[in-house]
Protein backbone atom coordinates (compact mmCIF):
# COMPACT_ATOMS: atom_id res chain seq x y z
CA UNK A 1 0.00 0.00 0.00
CA UNK A 2 0.68 3.55 -0.49
CA UNK A 3 3.18 4.41 2.88
CA UNK A 4 2.71 7.51 4.70
CA UNK A 5 5.24 9.46 6.30
CA UNK A 6 4.69 8.00 9.33
CA UNK A 7 4.51 4.35 9.02
CA UNK A 8 7.68 5.05 6.68
CA UNK A 9 9.26 6.40 9.67
CA UNK A 10 8.52 4.14 12.30
CA UNK A 11 10.00 0.90 10.39
CA UNK A 12 13.04 0.29 11.77
CA UNK A 13 16.18 -0.85 9.37
CA UNK A 14 17.74 -4.08 11.10
CA UNK A 15 21.03 -4.64 9.65
CA UNK A 16 23.18 -7.43 10.74
CA UNK A 17 26.66 -6.98 11.99
CA UNK A 18 28.60 -6.40 8.80
CA UNK A 19 32.11 -5.00 7.70
CA UNK A 20 31.15 -1.06 6.27
CA UNK A 21 31.19 -1.93 2.56
CA UNK A 22 29.29 -5.27 3.46
CA UNK A 23 26.85 -3.34 5.36
CA UNK A 24 26.82 -0.51 2.74
CA UNK A 25 25.84 -2.81 0.36
CA UNK A 26 23.22 -4.74 2.65
CA UNK A 27 21.34 -1.53 2.68
CA UNK A 28 18.23 -0.79 0.88
CA UNK A 29 18.13 2.25 -0.91
CA UNK A 30 14.73 3.76 -0.73
CA UNK A 31 13.67 5.89 -3.88
CA UNK A 32 10.35 7.79 -4.70
CA UNK A 33 9.68 7.49 -8.11
CA UNK A 34 7.69 10.23 -9.92
CA UNK A 35 4.67 8.62 -10.15
CA UNK A 36 5.03 4.87 -8.85
CA UNK A 37 5.26 2.03 -11.07
CA UNK A 38 1.70 0.88 -12.78
CA UNK A 39 2.88 -2.04 -15.05
CA UNK A 40 5.84 -3.73 -16.09
CA UNK A 41 6.24 -3.48 -20.00
CA UNK A 42 8.50 -1.12 -21.22
CA UNK A 43 7.65 -1.66 -24.67
CA UNK A 44 4.03 -1.33 -24.73
CA UNK A 45 4.08 1.90 -22.60
CA UNK A 46 6.25 5.14 -23.00
CA UNK A 47 5.95 5.64 -19.38
CA UNK A 48 9.02 7.16 -17.88
CA UNK A 49 8.71 5.19 -14.91
CA UNK A 50 8.51 1.97 -16.76
CA UNK A 51 11.47 2.95 -18.66
CA UNK A 52 13.31 3.50 -15.33
CA UNK A 53 12.57 0.01 -14.61
CA UNK A 54 13.62 -1.91 -17.71
CA UNK A 55 17.02 -0.26 -16.95
CA UNK A 56 16.66 -2.03 -13.89
CA UNK A 57 16.08 -5.38 -15.11
CA UNK A 58 16.94 -5.15 -18.77
CA UNK A 59 19.92 -4.37 -20.72
CA UNK A 60 20.73 -3.49 -24.44
CA UNK A 61 22.62 -4.35 -27.14
CA UNK A 62 24.22 -0.87 -27.46
CA UNK A 63 24.46 2.28 -24.97
CA UNK A 64 24.56 6.08 -25.54
CA UNK A 65 26.75 7.90 -23.40
CA UNK A 66 26.96 11.71 -21.70
CA UNK A 67 28.52 12.54 -25.07
CA UNK A 68 25.69 11.65 -27.05
CA UNK A 69 27.95 8.51 -28.51
CA UNK A 70 26.80 4.71 -28.87
CA UNK A 71 28.92 1.85 -27.72
CA UNK A 72 28.29 -1.58 -27.64
CA UNK A 73 26.81 -2.94 -24.51
CA UNK A 74 25.54 -6.71 -24.76
CA UNK A 75 27.00 -6.82 -28.35
CA UNK A 76 31.14 -7.97 -27.77
CA UNK A 77 31.83 -7.46 -31.54
CA UNK A 78 30.18 -6.13 -34.40
CA UNK A 79 30.91 -5.37 -38.32
CA UNK A 80 29.15 -3.95 -41.42
CA UNK A 81 29.18 -5.19 -44.79
CA UNK A 82 30.78 -3.02 -47.06
CA UNK A 83 27.44 -2.07 -48.74
CA UNK A 84 25.93 -1.42 -45.77
CA UNK A 85 22.98 -4.34 -46.24
CA UNK A 86 24.79 -7.06 -43.99
CA UNK A 87 25.31 -6.45 -40.03
CA UNK A 88 26.07 -9.40 -37.64
CA UNK A 89 26.44 -8.58 -34.17
CA UNK A 90 28.35 -11.19 -31.38
CA UNK A 91 27.03 -10.63 -27.66
CA UNK A 92 29.81 -10.60 -25.20
CA UNK A 93 30.87 -13.90 -23.13
CA UNK A 94 28.86 -14.67 -19.91
CA UNK A 95 25.33 -13.03 -20.83
CA UNK A 96 22.51 -14.78 -18.33
CA UNK A 97 18.93 -13.92 -17.60
CA UNK A 98 17.47 -13.73 -14.03
CA UNK A 99 16.40 -17.51 -14.64
CA UNK A 100 19.48 -18.62 -15.12
CA UNK A 101 19.08 -19.24 -19.11
CA UNK A 102 21.90 -17.77 -21.32
CA UNK A 103 21.17 -14.90 -23.74
CA UNK A 104 20.53 -16.29 -27.25
CA UNK A 105 20.46 -15.12 -30.44
CA UNK A 106 16.87 -15.70 -30.65
CA UNK A 107 16.21 -13.67 -27.47
CA UNK A 108 17.84 -10.73 -29.47
CA UNK A 109 15.96 -11.32 -32.61
CA UNK A 110 12.12 -11.63 -30.71
CA UNK A 111 12.70 -8.64 -28.65
CA UNK A 112 13.88 -5.88 -31.35
CA UNK A 113 10.81 -7.27 -33.11
CA UNK A 114 8.42 -6.42 -30.79
CA UNK A 115 9.77 -3.41 -29.71
CA UNK A 116 10.63 -2.18 -33.81
CA UNK A 117 6.57 -2.95 -33.77
CA UNK A 118 6.01 0.06 -31.35
CA UNK A 119 8.35 2.75 -31.21
CA UNK A 120 8.82 5.30 -33.92
CA UNK A 121 12.63 4.64 -34.12
CA UNK A 122 11.66 1.62 -34.40
CA UNK A 123 9.15 1.37 -36.51
CA UNK A 124 11.44 2.73 -39.47
CA UNK A 125 14.30 0.77 -38.53
CA UNK A 126 11.41 -2.34 -39.47
CA UNK A 127 10.95 -0.89 -43.33
CA UNK A 128 14.35 -1.15 -44.09
CA UNK A 129 14.85 -4.93 -42.64
CA UNK A 130 14.25 -7.67 -45.13
CA UNK A 131 15.66 -10.58 -42.39
CA UNK A 132 16.81 -11.71 -39.59
CA UNK A 133 19.43 -14.37 -39.13
CA UNK A 134 20.60 -16.83 -35.93
CA UNK A 135 23.77 -18.04 -36.72
CA UNK A 136 24.67 -19.65 -33.84
CA UNK A 137 23.56 -18.64 -30.04
CA UNK A 138 25.52 -15.87 -29.74
CA UNK A 139 25.71 -14.21 -33.50
CA UNK A 140 22.67 -12.99 -35.46
CA UNK A 141 22.54 -10.97 -38.92
CA UNK A 142 20.23 -8.57 -39.67
CA UNK A 143 20.38 -8.13 -43.06
CA UNK A 144 18.82 -5.09 -45.24
CA UNK A 145 16.94 -4.05 -48.02
CA UNK A 146 18.61 -0.74 -48.13
CA UNK A 147 21.40 0.92 -45.76
CA UNK A 148 20.55 2.18 -42.88
CA UNK A 149 23.19 4.32 -41.13
CA UNK A 150 21.33 4.84 -38.56
CA UNK A 151 21.05 1.47 -36.82
CA UNK A 152 23.64 1.62 -33.53
CA UNK A 153 21.34 4.66 -32.74
CA UNK A 154 18.32 2.50 -33.12
CA UNK A 155 19.88 -0.24 -31.18
CA UNK A 156 21.31 2.15 -28.47
CA UNK A 157 18.32 4.07 -27.98
CA UNK A 158 18.33 6.16 -24.62
CA UNK A 159 14.68 6.78 -23.46
CA UNK A 160 11.58 5.05 -24.29
CA UNK A 161 10.89 3.22 -25.99
CA UNK A 162 13.96 1.56 -25.44
CA UNK A 163 14.95 -1.54 -27.13
CA UNK A 164 15.42 -3.94 -24.10
CA UNK A 165 16.28 -7.35 -24.36
CA UNK A 166 14.04 -10.26 -23.15
CA UNK A 167 13.88 -13.92 -23.31
CA UNK A 168 12.21 -15.02 -26.39
CA UNK A 169 9.25 -16.14 -24.58
CA UNK A 170 8.06 -13.27 -23.08
CA UNK A 171 9.52 -11.01 -26.40
CA UNK A 172 7.05 -13.10 -28.49
CA UNK A 173 4.30 -11.71 -26.90
CA UNK A 174 1.93 -9.36 -28.84
CA UNK A 175 3.23 -6.22 -28.90
CA UNK A 176 -0.19 -4.83 -28.38
CA UNK A 177 -0.57 -6.71 -25.10
CA UNK A 178 1.67 -6.15 -21.84
CA UNK A 179 3.54 -9.07 -20.40
CA UNK A 180 3.81 -9.60 -16.73
CA UNK A 181 6.88 -11.19 -16.53
CA UNK A 182 9.85 -9.30 -16.06
CA UNK A 183 12.45 -11.39 -16.44
CA UNK A 184 15.49 -9.64 -17.75
CA UNK A 185 19.60 -9.67 -17.81
CA UNK A 186 20.33 -6.89 -16.27
CA UNK A 187 21.93 -5.51 -12.95
CA UNK A 188 18.79 -6.44 -10.71
CA UNK A 189 16.04 -8.54 -10.57
CA UNK A 190 12.33 -7.62 -10.05
CA UNK A 191 10.89 -9.01 -7.00
CA UNK A 192 7.20 -9.50 -8.10
CA UNK A 193 5.90 -10.69 -4.75
CA UNK A 194 6.96 -7.19 -3.32
CA UNK A 195 4.86 -5.03 -5.76
CA UNK A 196 1.91 -3.45 -5.47
CA UNK A 197 0.86 -2.27 -9.23
CA UNK A 198 0.75 1.50 -9.20
CA UNK A 199 2.40 1.59 -5.80
CA UNK A 200 5.40 -0.28 -4.26
CA UNK A 201 8.34 -2.20 -5.92
CA UNK A 202 11.58 -3.47 -5.33
CA UNK A 203 14.74 -5.22 -7.00
CA UNK A 204 17.75 -7.47 -5.58
CA UNK A 205 21.48 -7.46 -7.07
CA UNK A 206 21.52 -9.95 -9.86
CA UNK A 207 24.73 -11.90 -8.41
CA UNK A 208 25.46 -13.36 -12.08
CA UNK A 209 25.63 -10.09 -14.09
CA UNK A 210 29.06 -9.47 -15.99
CA UNK A 211 28.91 -5.81 -16.88
CA UNK A 212 31.66 -4.77 -18.87
CA UNK A 213 34.96 -3.64 -17.80
CA UNK A 214 34.57 0.08 -19.57
CA UNK A 215 34.26 3.07 -17.14
CA UNK A 216 30.39 4.09 -17.34
CA UNK A 217 28.58 6.58 -18.59
CA UNK A 218 25.10 6.90 -18.73
CA UNK A 219 23.90 3.82 -20.48
CA UNK A 220 27.41 3.03 -21.83
CA UNK A 221 30.03 0.99 -20.19
CA UNK A 222 30.06 -1.30 -16.70
CA UNK A 223 26.78 -0.72 -15.20
CA UNK A 224 28.18 -1.81 -11.50
CA UNK A 225 25.61 -2.81 -8.94
CA UNK A 226 26.66 -1.91 -5.59
CA UNK A 227 23.76 -2.25 -3.79
CA UNK A 228 21.92 -5.50 -3.11
CA UNK A 229 18.30 -4.09 -2.61
CA UNK A 230 16.57 -1.04 -3.97
CA UNK A 231 12.66 -0.42 -2.78
CA UNK A 232 10.75 2.12 -4.93
CA UNK A 233 8.13 4.07 -2.56
CA UNK A 234 4.74 4.96 -2.47
CA UNK A 235 4.69 7.96 -1.21
CA UNK A 236 2.29 10.41 -3.17
CA UNK A 237 1.64 13.27 -0.78
CA UNK A 238 4.48 15.69 -1.64
CA UNK A 239 4.78 17.09 2.60
CA UNK A 240 5.27 13.56 3.60
CA UNK A 241 8.25 12.64 1.06
CA UNK A 242 9.81 15.74 2.01
CA UNK A 243 9.82 14.59 5.87
CA UNK A 244 10.89 11.09 4.90
CA UNK A 245 14.25 12.39 2.97
CA UNK A 246 14.96 14.76 4.98
CA UNK A 247 14.66 12.18 8.46
CA UNK A 248 16.54 9.92 6.33
CA UNK A 249 13.60 7.24 5.89
CA UNK A 250 13.60 7.47 1.98
CA UNK A 251 17.31 7.99 -0.07
CA UNK A 252 16.15 9.85 -3.22
CA UNK A 253 13.20 11.84 -4.51
CA UNK A 254 13.03 12.02 -8.32
CA UNK A 255 10.57 14.90 -8.68
CA UNK A 256 10.14 16.96 -5.77
CA UNK A 257 7.75 20.23 -6.13
CA UNK A 258 9.29 23.29 -6.75
CA UNK A 259 7.40 24.94 -3.83
CA UNK A 260 9.46 22.71 -1.50
CA UNK A 261 12.68 23.26 -3.19
CA UNK A 262 14.01 26.29 -0.30
CA UNK A 263 13.08 23.68 2.67
CA UNK A 264 14.94 20.89 1.27
CA UNK A 265 17.58 22.74 0.29
CA UNK A 266 18.82 24.19 3.55
CA UNK A 267 19.10 21.06 4.81
CA UNK A 268 22.80 20.10 4.68
CA UNK A 269 22.34 16.30 4.09
CA UNK A 270 20.27 16.71 1.48
CA UNK A 271 21.72 17.34 -2.56
CA UNK A 272 19.44 18.93 -4.99
CA UNK A 273 20.61 18.33 -9.03
CA UNK A 274 19.43 19.27 -12.46
CA UNK A 275 18.27 16.31 -14.39
CA UNK A 276 20.00 17.21 -17.92
CA UNK A 277 18.43 18.15 -20.98
CA UNK A 278 15.46 18.91 -19.39
CA UNK A 279 11.59 18.32 -20.04
CA UNK A 280 10.19 20.22 -23.07
CA UNK A 281 7.01 21.83 -22.21
CA UNK A 282 4.77 21.92 -25.40
CA UNK A 283 1.15 22.41 -26.72
CA UNK A 284 -0.64 19.48 -28.86
CA UNK A 285 -3.29 20.66 -31.31
CA UNK A 286 -5.79 18.42 -32.93
CA UNK A 287 -4.59 18.27 -36.56
CA UNK A 288 -7.73 16.11 -37.95
CA UNK A 289 -10.88 18.56 -36.15
CA UNK A 290 -11.38 22.25 -36.82
CA UNK A 291 -9.87 25.10 -35.53
CA UNK A 292 -6.29 23.69 -35.65
CA UNK A 293 -6.47 21.59 -38.81
CA UNK A 294 -5.92 25.12 -40.52
CA UNK A 295 -2.03 25.89 -40.24
CA UNK A 296 -2.63 29.21 -40.68
CA UNK A 297 -4.69 29.36 -37.15
CA UNK A 298 -1.96 27.09 -35.78
CA UNK A 299 0.87 30.06 -36.61
CA UNK A 300 -2.10 32.65 -35.08
CA UNK A 301 -1.55 30.94 -31.98
CA UNK A 302 2.30 30.63 -31.67
CA UNK A 303 2.79 34.17 -32.72
CA UNK A 304 0.49 34.97 -29.72
CA UNK A 305 2.35 32.38 -26.80
CA UNK A 306 4.65 33.67 -24.83
CA UNK A 307 6.55 30.82 -23.44
CA UNK A 308 7.71 32.54 -19.84
CA UNK A 309 4.17 32.67 -18.83
CA UNK A 310 4.13 28.43 -19.32
CA UNK A 311 7.80 28.28 -17.94
CA UNK A 312 6.89 30.21 -14.47
CA UNK A 313 3.34 28.48 -14.62
CA UNK A 314 5.45 25.01 -13.90
CA UNK A 315 8.91 25.78 -12.46
CA UNK A 316 8.29 29.14 -10.63
CA UNK A 317 11.58 30.75 -10.18
CA UNK A 318 13.88 31.18 -13.28
CA UNK A 319 16.10 29.14 -12.02
CA UNK A 320 14.77 26.01 -12.90
CA UNK A 321 13.43 27.42 -16.73
CA UNK A 322 14.98 28.53 -20.15
CA UNK A 323 13.55 29.62 -23.14
CA UNK A 324 14.13 26.83 -25.95
CA UNK A 325 12.93 27.66 -29.64
CA UNK A 326 13.94 24.82 -31.08
CA UNK A 327 12.00 21.41 -31.89
CA UNK A 328 15.43 19.75 -31.08
CA UNK A 329 16.34 19.86 -27.25
CA UNK A 330 18.21 23.06 -26.56
CA UNK A 331 21.98 22.30 -26.01
CA UNK A 332 22.32 19.26 -28.01
CA UNK A 333 24.09 18.95 -31.56
CA UNK A 334 20.92 19.79 -33.65
CA UNK A 335 19.45 22.73 -31.93
CA UNK A 336 18.71 25.84 -33.31
CA UNK A 337 16.57 28.88 -33.86
CA UNK A 338 15.82 28.09 -37.62
CA UNK A 339 11.84 29.06 -38.24
CA UNK A 340 11.31 30.76 -34.92
CA UNK A 341 10.81 33.92 -36.18
CA UNK A 342 7.16 33.34 -35.94
CA UNK A 343 7.30 33.16 -32.03
CA UNK A 344 6.88 37.03 -31.48
CA UNK A 345 4.72 36.86 -28.26
CA UNK A 346 2.28 39.80 -29.75
CA UNK A 347 -1.28 39.13 -29.14
CA UNK A 348 -1.99 41.79 -31.62
CA UNK A 349 -0.78 40.65 -34.54
CA UNK A 350 -2.09 37.00 -33.21
CA UNK A 351 -5.47 38.69 -33.46
CA UNK A 352 -5.00 39.80 -37.21
CA UNK A 353 -3.61 36.52 -38.11
CA UNK A 354 -6.20 34.37 -36.88
CA UNK A 355 -8.96 37.01 -38.63
CA UNK A 356 -6.82 36.48 -41.63
CA UNK A 357 -7.05 32.95 -40.90
CA UNK A 358 -10.66 32.09 -41.31
CA UNK A 359 -11.68 31.90 -37.93
CA UNK A 360 -15.25 32.11 -37.37
CA UNK A 361 -15.79 30.85 -33.93
CA UNK A 362 -15.72 27.42 -33.55
CA UNK A 363 -15.34 26.52 -30.44
CA UNK A 364 -11.80 24.96 -29.01
CA UNK A 365 -12.00 22.04 -25.86
CA UNK A 366 -8.63 22.92 -24.12
CA UNK A 367 -8.43 19.00 -21.96
CA UNK A 368 -6.75 19.27 -18.30
CA UNK A 369 -5.87 17.23 -16.12
CA UNK A 370 -6.44 18.08 -12.82
CA UNK A 371 -3.66 16.16 -10.95
CA UNK A 372 -1.01 16.66 -12.78
CA UNK A 373 -0.25 20.02 -12.34
CA UNK A 374 2.40 20.47 -14.97
CA UNK A 375 -0.49 19.57 -18.02
CA UNK A 376 -3.07 21.78 -15.82
CA UNK A 377 -1.11 24.89 -15.45
CA UNK A 378 -0.09 25.15 -18.69
CA UNK A 379 -3.62 24.73 -19.57
CA UNK A 380 -4.73 27.67 -17.85
CA UNK A 381 -2.18 29.91 -19.16
CA UNK A 382 -3.83 28.51 -22.75
CA UNK A 383 -7.24 29.12 -21.58
CA UNK A 384 -6.25 32.84 -20.72
CA UNK A 385 -4.50 33.33 -24.17
CA UNK A 386 -7.07 31.79 -26.38
CA UNK A 387 -10.10 33.89 -24.81
CA UNK A 388 -7.97 37.14 -24.87
CA UNK A 389 -7.61 36.28 -28.77
CA UNK A 390 -11.60 36.32 -29.20
CA UNK A 391 -11.74 32.54 -29.52
CA UNK A 392 -14.31 30.34 -27.54
CA UNK A 393 -12.75 27.41 -25.20
CA UNK A 394 -14.33 25.32 -23.37
CA UNK A 395 -12.10 23.93 -20.34
CA UNK A 396 -12.50 20.24 -20.01
CA UNK A 397 -11.29 19.77 -16.31
CA UNK A 398 -10.66 16.19 -15.22
CA UNK A 399 -8.70 13.27 -13.74
CA UNK A 400 -6.00 11.85 -15.37
CA UNK A 401 -7.50 8.49 -16.56
CA UNK A 402 -10.25 10.88 -18.03
CA UNK A 403 -7.98 13.13 -19.93
CA UNK A 404 -6.01 9.89 -21.36
CA UNK A 405 -9.31 8.47 -22.51
CA UNK A 406 -10.47 11.38 -23.94
CA UNK A 407 -7.12 12.34 -26.06
CA UNK A 408 -7.43 9.05 -27.43
CA UNK A 409 -11.07 10.56 -29.10
CA UNK A 410 -10.38 11.60 -33.04
CA UNK A 411 -13.86 12.93 -33.68
CA UNK A 412 -15.62 16.25 -33.18
CA UNK A 413 -15.41 18.18 -29.72
CA UNK A 414 -19.74 17.22 -29.94
CA UNK A 415 -18.99 13.94 -30.23
CA UNK A 416 -16.27 13.79 -27.21
CA UNK A 417 -13.22 14.92 -28.94
CA UNK A 418 -10.73 17.49 -28.40
CA UNK A 419 -8.90 20.30 -29.78
CA UNK A 420 -5.65 21.22 -27.34
CA UNK A 421 -3.95 19.63 -24.60
CA UNK A 422 -0.45 20.24 -22.83
CA UNK A 423 2.12 17.76 -21.68
CA UNK A 424 5.90 17.57 -21.38
CA UNK A 425 8.59 15.67 -23.11
CA UNK A 426 12.06 14.40 -21.91
CA UNK A 427 14.79 16.39 -23.69
CA UNK A 428 16.50 12.83 -24.11
CA UNK A 429 13.33 12.32 -26.60
CA UNK A 430 14.03 15.14 -28.54
CA UNK A 431 17.15 15.23 -29.71
CA UNK A 432 16.79 14.17 -33.40
CA UNK A 433 14.46 13.07 -36.51
CA UNK A 434 14.75 9.82 -35.66
CA UNK A 435 13.62 9.75 -32.02
CA UNK A 436 11.26 12.04 -31.40
CA UNK A 437 7.95 10.61 -31.69
CA UNK A 438 6.31 14.27 -31.86
CA UNK A 439 7.82 15.29 -35.31
CA UNK A 440 6.24 12.33 -36.77
CA UNK A 441 4.11 13.62 -39.01
CA UNK A 442 2.53 10.41 -40.81
CA UNK A 443 -1.40 11.05 -39.79
CA UNK A 444 -3.27 8.85 -38.15
CA UNK A 445 -0.30 6.70 -37.34
CA UNK A 446 1.22 9.54 -35.53
CA UNK A 447 1.17 10.49 -31.84
CA UNK A 448 -2.12 11.97 -30.21
CA UNK A 449 -2.80 15.13 -32.58
CA UNK A 450 -2.50 12.73 -35.52
CA UNK A 451 -0.59 15.83 -38.03
CA UNK A 452 -0.36 14.84 -41.37
CA UNK A 453 3.01 16.65 -43.41
CA UNK A 454 4.51 14.30 -46.32
CA UNK A 455 7.44 17.36 -46.04
CA UNK A 456 8.32 16.46 -42.56
CA UNK A 457 8.44 13.03 -43.19
CA UNK A 458 10.56 13.37 -46.22
CA UNK A 459 13.28 15.53 -44.72
CA UNK A 460 12.65 12.95 -41.34
CA UNK A 461 13.84 10.08 -43.86
CA UNK A 462 16.53 12.49 -45.74
CA UNK A 463 18.00 12.68 -41.87
CA UNK A 464 17.96 8.97 -41.73
CA UNK A 465 19.65 8.31 -44.91
CA UNK A 466 22.21 9.83 -44.38
CA UNK A 467 25.50 9.73 -41.77
CA UNK A 468 27.28 12.84 -42.82
CA UNK A 469 27.05 15.40 -39.62
CA UNK A 470 26.90 18.15 -41.83
CA UNK A 471 24.33 17.13 -44.10
CA UNK A 472 22.03 16.02 -40.56
CA UNK A 473 22.33 19.46 -39.46
CA UNK A 474 21.24 21.17 -43.03
CA UNK A 475 18.36 18.48 -42.91
CA UNK A 476 17.16 19.19 -39.48
CA UNK A 477 17.20 23.07 -39.90
CA UNK A 478 15.37 22.47 -42.60
CA UNK A 479 12.74 20.32 -41.02
CA UNK A 480 12.42 22.52 -38.12
CA UNK A 481 11.64 25.53 -40.51
CA UNK A 482 9.04 23.28 -42.15
CA UNK A 483 7.75 22.39 -38.79
CA UNK A 484 7.57 26.08 -37.61
CA UNK A 485 5.23 26.42 -40.83
CA UNK A 486 3.01 23.46 -40.03
CA UNK A 487 3.20 23.06 -36.43
CA UNK A 488 2.92 19.70 -35.32
CA UNK A 489 3.45 20.90 -31.73
CA UNK A 490 4.03 24.04 -30.07
CA UNK A 491 7.21 24.01 -28.23
CA UNK A 492 6.56 26.79 -24.99
CA UNK A 493 9.72 26.01 -22.79
CA UNK A 494 11.95 24.27 -21.22
CA UNK A 495 12.09 23.26 -17.60
CA UNK A 496 14.99 21.80 -15.46
CA UNK A 497 13.16 19.43 -12.79
CA UNK A 498 15.51 18.95 -10.09
CA UNK A 499 16.18 15.23 -8.22
CA UNK A 500 17.24 15.72 -4.73
CA UNK A 501 18.61 12.67 -2.61
CA UNK A 502 20.56 12.69 0.72
CA UNK A 503 24.43 13.08 0.50
CA UNK A 504 25.02 9.44 2.19
CA UNK A 505 24.34 8.44 -1.44
CA UNK A 506 27.04 8.75 -3.71
CA UNK A 507 27.79 8.30 -7.28
CA UNK A 508 25.30 9.11 -8.71
CA UNK A 509 24.89 9.08 -12.82
CA UNK A 510 23.54 11.98 -12.85
CA UNK A 511 21.37 11.53 -16.66
CA UNK A 512 17.77 12.59 -17.83
CA UNK A 513 17.35 8.66 -16.99
CA UNK A 514 17.32 7.74 -13.24
CA UNK A 515 19.73 5.21 -13.57
CA UNK A 516 21.10 3.27 -10.38
CA UNK A 517 24.31 1.92 -11.34
CA UNK A 518 27.53 3.04 -9.45
CA UNK A 519 25.68 4.43 -6.48
CA UNK A 520 26.46 3.29 -2.53
CA UNK A 521 25.15 4.13 0.49
CA UNK A 522 26.80 4.88 3.51
CA UNK A 523 25.46 4.88 6.62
Amino acid sequence: MTLSRRSLLAAPLLLPALGAAAQSRAQPLRFVPSTPLPALDPIVATSYVIRNHGYLVYDTLFGMDEHYRVHPQMVGHHEVSRDGLTWTFQLRDGLVFHDDQPVRSADCIASLRRWSARDAFGQTLATAIDRYEAKDERTFVIHLKRPFPAMREALGKLSSNVPFIMPERIAATDPSRPISDATGSGPWRFLPGSWNPGQSAAYERFARYRPREEPSSWAAGGKLAKIDRIEWMGITEAPAAAAALRQGGIDWWEQPPVDLLPVLRRDRNIALVKVPLGFQLLMRFNHQQAPFNNPAIRRAIAAAVKPEDYMRAVAGEPEWYAECRSFFTCGTPLSSDAGAGLLTSDPARARRMLQEAGYRGEKVVLLAPADQPISYNQAQVTDQLLRGLGMEVEFISTDWASFVSRRNNRGPVDQGGWSVFHTLWSGADLTNPAISPLLRANGTAAWLGWPEDPEIERLRDAWLATGEAAEQQRIARALQERAFETLPYLPTGSVEQPMAYRRSLTGMMVSPVQFFWNMEKSA
